[in-house]
């Protein structure tokens, strides 16, 4: 089994858990993990988002109103590229 060491504990957070642990009839330490294990069991972790969610989203909203079309991606350039220059040398 694991442990863990918790650092500054509020006195108050601790003088609370004691009596708790005393009206359940534990000692401190059980009570805690009585406490840490039930905290950590009531909600699931997050799951972790990406890209792909936020598309996923996208879809559904698209899909509930009928979906849409997008108009296909030109083959050809959409206008001649800029021709860049480097500034010139200050002396």
């Amino acid at each position: 089994m694991a442990s863990i060491t918790i650092r500054n504990l509020k006195d108050e957070t601790k003088k609370r858990l004691r009596l708790r642990a005393a009206e359940n009839g534990r000692s401190l330490e059980a009570e805690a993990r009585d406490v840490l294990d039930r905290g950590a069991s009531e909600s699931p972790l997050p799951e972790v988002k990406t890209g792909l969610d936020l598309f996923k989203g996208i879809i559904a909203v698209a899909e509930k109103y009928g979906g849409f079309d997008l108009e296909p991606f030109p083959d050809q350039p959409i206008g001649e590229p800029r021709a860049f220059r480097r500034p010139k040398k200050r002396k």
